[in-house]
């Protein structure tokens, strides 16, 4: 209604006319419903608080204390594939400078911290080769001094980068064969660290696996086909679907191995990461609330389903028909009950038109995708404020909205946020003060911590919160322009410098807000007290 309605407003009018509009009206009503103050003392005291990363991210020592070559390494190095051609060859050199990023962690009060195990630096050829002590000594030294400083270690065993020679030997996860090799990589991960750890994560993603690398094909191995991209090789149709059959059944039968042979002595846990955007109706009409039900379910059900209740929706078998591949009974019988949280890493809310009854693009009007299409705009008004990536809307409503999904769809199973951030614009600015001073990051923060205390009060099981993330670092394809971090690192020394978001979090949690203030000279104070 309101692009009809515009061109007829004069200039003076524009404003009311925009704010008469039933969209600005909802958003700005949803706005100063979530316009609310958050305490630490608003969620439980065993509540845990942590930061995110992964190993290909931060670590750097790209070829350093034999670590192999992974998939990403490969893929970066392609000119063209990664903005600006970065890679992650240095990265954020955590690899040597752990020891500082903890203490940073610390001096923010955080109790907990999620990363991943870079799969080359433990098994350099996959299977196929020796295991790398060197690297097992590395994580034995993260492990050890993040429990020294009272911080929970969350591991994620696979989050993206794995030997670049499990792609060239079978394709990896287009192959059973990785199944095998996963649970291998699993097993030594338990075997060497377990006794500490005890938060598992078997993958990252798989949902936004499928999404890039083998729809869209930004990610490796580059898989697509039209209408999705121009890819060299790949069926946007099919092969995502095996993919993900593969990694599902990877998970599982690595949880299987953990509850076997490492769960009773060691007393941990383990699950699996899926992605979850949240979906509302682009209109109230009856087909765009079902294209909602769909959205969730072929993005985030279609992950947990499996392991939760052991086998895919009833809803994509009826759309997908025989391309979606089938389990056995027995591997019904693995999947069912493979976890033991619900791990979700949540950043936005999408406006959701059905396909099935209007005109849609190529893209949309697919089985593959449901049938359905995703946009952040109604009417030319966006869903929330735009951020630093593209179809990512601050629409703080939409955690307490998809924690409540969660809670409805997997009763009795506990929930962790294990990524949930803010990356500024472009338009914001690129001067290293604007980047430290980030009262849009706080304000983010604030406003998503609040949704889940209301989800929290209505019920939800929420056991933690992980921040994306603990520092700037090379963000996938957009590689290093695009920053989450609660710590600025400048790309030249690599020195890192809090931001305003980690002193709010040390304020908040308790920590050394003064001890981070004196790690960065030009963080504005007055901006800081203005926020609390």
């Amino acid at each position: 209604m309101g692009t009809k309605i515009l061109p007829f407003c004069s200039s003076l009018l524009l404003i009311l006319c925009i704010a008469s509009h039933p969209s600005a009206q909802s958003f700005a009503q949803n706005e100063e419903q979530e316009q609310q103050e958050i305490k630490r003392s608003d969620f439980p005291d065993h509540f845990l608080f942590g930061t995110a990363t992964s190993s290909y991210q931060i670590e750097g020592a790209f070829l350093e204390d034999g670590r192999g070559t992974s998939n990403w390494d490969a893929f970066s190095h392609i000119p063209g594939k990664i903005k600006n051609n970065d890679t992650g060859d240095v990265a954020d050199d955590h690899y040597h400078r752990f020891l500082e990023d903890i203490e940073l962690m610390h001096s923010m009060g955080m109790n907990a911290y999620r990363f991943s195990i870079s799969w080359t630096r433990i098994l350099p050829r996959g299977r196929f080769g020796k295991i790398n002590r060197r690297g097992i000594s590395f994580y034995n030294k993260v492990i050890d001094r993040l429990l020294l400083r009272g911080i929970e270690p969350f591991v994620t065993i696979h989050h993206h980068d794995l030997p670049d020679e499990l792609d060239k030997r079978y394709g990896s996860w287009m192959s059973s064969q990785m199944q095998e090799d996963f649970v291998y990589f699993a097993r030594i991960c338990f075997e060497e660290f377990g006794d500490r750890v005890k938060h598992w994560m078997t993958i990252n993603e798989p949902n936004l696996v499928v999404l890039m690398a083998y729809i869209k094909g930004v990610y490796p191995p580059a898989h697509c086909s039209p209408p999705f991209g121009n890819c060299s090789v790949g069926n946007s149709d099919i092969e995502p679907l095996i993919v993900m059959h593969n990694m599902l059944l990877a998970h599982a039968k690595a949880v299987r191995l953990y509850r076997t042979h490492f769960q009773g002595k060691q007393g941990g846990s383990i699950g699996l990461v899926a992605f979850g955007h949240m979906y509302e109706p682009f209109t109230d009409n009856e087909f765009d609330r079902q294209a909602v039900d769909r959205a969730l379910i072929f993005n985030f059900a279609w992950v947990y389903d499996p392991i939760v209740y052991g086998d895919y929706p009833k809803e994509m078998q009826t759309i997908l028909g025989s391309q979606l591949p089938r389990f056995s009974k027995a591997e019904k019988k693995v999947l069912k009950g493979s976890l033991d949280y619900i791990y979700v890493n949540h950043y936005t809310t999408l406006y959701t038109k059905d396909c099935l009854h209007s005109i849609c693009s190529d893209d949309a009007n697919r089985p593959i995708k449901g049938f359905l299409d995703t946009t952040g705009y109604r009417d030319g008004v966006s869903i929330g404020d735009p951020t630093g990536v593209d179809r990512f809307f601050v629409v703080p409503r939409g955690l307490e909205k998809i924690i409540n999904y969660i809670k409805e769809r997997y009763p009795d199973k506990p929930i962790y946020v294990t990524e949930n951030g803010y990356s500024a614009p472009s338009s914001d600015g690129n001067n290293v003060e604007d980047m430290v001073n980030d009262t849009k990051r706080v304000n983010y923060h604030k406003k998503y911590l609040a949704s889940l205390a209301k989800a929290m009060r209505n019920g939800a099981d929420v056991r933690g919160y992980f921040a994306w993330s603990l520092m700037d670092n090379f963000e996938w394809a957009d590689g290093y322009g695009t920053r989450f971090g609660l710590l600025y690192v400048d790309r030249q020394t690599l020195e890192r410098r809090p931001k305003l978001s980690a002193q709010w979090f040390a304020s908040f949690l308790g920590g050394h807000p003064q001890a981070l203030a004196k790690s960065s000279s030009i963080l504005n104070t007055n901006a800081f007290d203005s926020l609390m």
